[in-house]
């Protein structure tokens, strides 16, 4: 979004990615629609791989929605923004906050109080809007990464094609954010190896092409997602409840079965991550906050740093830790994504002019 904002001629922002220009923008992105996923079904998706594409574009760390829909509209990393997990410690109360269902009690502009880069062009005289559900209007995670903007809600795909034509076509120089979900849903629950999955992207593709079709000739398409996603089998399920040493000297447990957050007794971090190294081995990545995160989490601020795990837990290869205690829930997925695997980083940015 910062690129694009810097070939608007806002004030603060340069175009990092040689972005073509244009009098108006659509950034369009489809949750869960990793870079490996589309490239490896090209009939499924011929109008998207059959775009021009802006190479080695990566996620942030966590590789999940919450943190990567932050980083886009604000163009910071999560150790600015401070939206470091699907769920994270909330450092005021020492409970977990959900970074997609939220917490009425937590002011998301408190939490994540850096202005949204499309606020930002329209204090600068440009035009910006996001196109979303319409459940999401007043959701703690639009007020942290899309707020002062105009919203315009959409209750099904057909209205949502329509609805960013029609603001598109109002607007002046601008920019508008939209989002797509099903094909992420669909690979959390049938896997994103699934026929259901397939049957999402062709959807998804047809629909992108046509409104690239519908779309005034002075306006791009940028076609970009959140993550990528992989399907942890049975045998690469961990249930760290059957382990109950490991959770000794864990006062609270949080993030998501691929990218997990420990947050320990005083002193305890560096115990708690010999534990976990030991019996995991090479099926993950364990870390220390302490001994610097910056390589992920980009520099972290201190009213930030409370939110990370004590100690961070990346799965590798097709693997997971989970909590039939804590989180239940996740035992029904089969796609999974929020670690550090180029499978799950790598995102397209695809160019459609």
């Amino acid at each position: 979004m910062t690129s694009v904002a810097g070939r608007l001629g806002a004030p603060g922002h340069s175009d990092t990615l040689g972005l073509p220009d244009a009098r108006r923008y659509v950034v369009f992105l489809v949750d869960g629609m990793g870079l490996q996923l589309l490239r490896n079904h090209p009939r499924e998706a011929p109008f998207l791989n059959g775009l021009a594409e802006v190479p080695d574009l990566v996620c942030g760390v966590p590789s999940t929605t919450a943190a990567s829909l932050t980083s886009l509209g604000t163009g910071l990393d999560a150790g600015r923004h401070g939206v470091v997990g699907y769920t994270s410690r909330n450092p005021a109360t020492g409970g977990r906050l959900n970074s997609l269902t939220w917490d009425a009690s937590v002011d998301p502009i408190a939490w994540q109080p850096h202005e949204p880069v499309l606020s930002q062009l329209r204090r600068a005289g440009l035009d910006g809007a996001c196109v979303n559900d319409a459940r999401f209007e007043q959701s703690g995670l639009t007020l942290c990464s899309q707020r002062g903007v105009p919203f315009h809600g959409f209750r099904s795909p057909w209205e949502r094609l329509d609805t960013v034509v029609e603001v598109v076509e109002a607007m002046g120089p601008g920019a508008v954010y939209a989002y797509e979900s099903r094909l992420d849903h669909t690979g959390h629950g049938e896997g994103c190896g699934s026929e259901q999955w397939r049957e999402q992207l062709v959807g998804i593709d047809e629909e992108l092409a046509d409104l690239r079709a519908e779309l005034p000739s002075d306006t791009v398409l940028l076609v970009t997602a959140d993550h990528g996603m992989v399907d942890v089998p049975d045998e690469g399920r961990f249930d760290v409840d059957a382990h109950p040493r490991l959770l000794d000297d864990v006062q609270l447990l949080a993030g998501e079965a691929r990218f997990r957050h420990l947050y320990t007794a005083p002193g305890a971090a560096s115990d708690v991550a010999d534990r976990w190294r030991a019996e995991l081995g090479e099926r993950a990545v364990i870390r220390v906050r302490d001994e610097g995160l910056e390589d992920w989490f980009g520099p972290v601020d201190p009213s930030v740093a409370p939110r990370i795990g004590d100690v961070v837990v990346a799965a590798l290869e097709k693997f997971a830790v989970f909590s039939s205690r804590e989180f239940a829930v996740e035992l029904s997925l089969k796609g999974m994504h929020g670690s550090v695997t180029e499978a799950e980083l790598q995102v397209p940015l695809l160019v459609a002019d």
